[in-house]
């Protein structure tokens, strides 16, 4: 039987242990799903579906008297459905501190006023895991990739007609905007949707269906919890 109490050369000198230091095993990092799709694709209820902590990045929209939002092509209407109409410096900073920190300070968005009224302190409370879900997710993709705390990124990609009748009954319920502004948003969406889902794969989100979609939380959320080496590994198809 090994004597533990033996030093390497036959020694029998005790080894004094008052100076040890515990050796623990390293902490499981936070990494974060990116979840996006077209307005109206069902980001919202998926993501309250995984049961994960969820951070809605459409709360980072620029306000309305932002000099730099970007208007629609031949119409004086504010284009809501362009980056450029969102603060992506803050989404990504935010998320990044998440991960880091397990907390950060969000702002509250009224998009039928198109203000912030408020912040508030989200954290994920020790989950190694978190949903962040909005229109805009896939424009950050490759800036969370470089700071590695991306787990996966996912595109909900459905059928035009189904997605621009869901988009207006919550746009209508909810009292977003003005029925005109909506009815000529929808229309213009519901035109431009595949391009859409075609431009957020380019960008690294993966398009899927929603049992798919929920796998894959389901699998980034086991490698979180299953290793350290998994969840620095990036995930496939992103």
């Amino acid at each position: 039987m090994l004597d533990t109490n033996q030093l390497p050369g036959a020694s029998t000198s005790r080894v004094d242990a008052s100076d040890w230091c515990p050796v623990t095993a390293p902490a499981i990092p936070t990494r974060v799903v990116l979840l996006t799709g077209p307005s109206g694709s069902g980001k919202s209820s998926l993501a309250a579906r995984t049961g994960l902590p969820v951070l809605r990045l459409d709360d980072f929209y620029k306000e309305a008297d932002d000099p730099t939002l970007p208007r629609v092509p031949g119409s004086p209407d504010i284009d809501w459905d362009s980056p450029l109409s969102w603060d992506a410096d803050a989404a990504v900073a935010a998320v990044v501190e998440l991960c880091r920190t397990g907390r950060t300070a969000v702002p509250e968005y009224d998009i039928a006023t198109s203000s912030r009224t408020g912040t508030t302190l989200f954290g994920v409370d020790g989950t190694p895991l978190f949903v962040a879900e909005g229109i805009f997710a896939a424009d950050i993709v490759t800036r969370l990739r470089e700071h590695g705390v991306l787990a996966d990124a996912l595109c909900l990609r459905g059928r035009p007609s189904t997605t621009f009748r869901r988009r207006l009954l919550r746009d209508l319920r909810e009292g977003r905007k003005s029925v005109p502004f909506l009815l000529r948003r929808g229309w213009r969406l519901m035109r431009a949707e595949r391009g859409i889902v075609a431009r957020q794969a380019s960008l690294g989100a993966h398009p899927c269906g929603k049992a798919e979609a929920l796998g894959r939380v389901a699998a980034a959320a086991g490698r979180g919890a299953g290793s350290t080496a998994a969840a620095t590994a990036p995930a496939a198809g992103v």
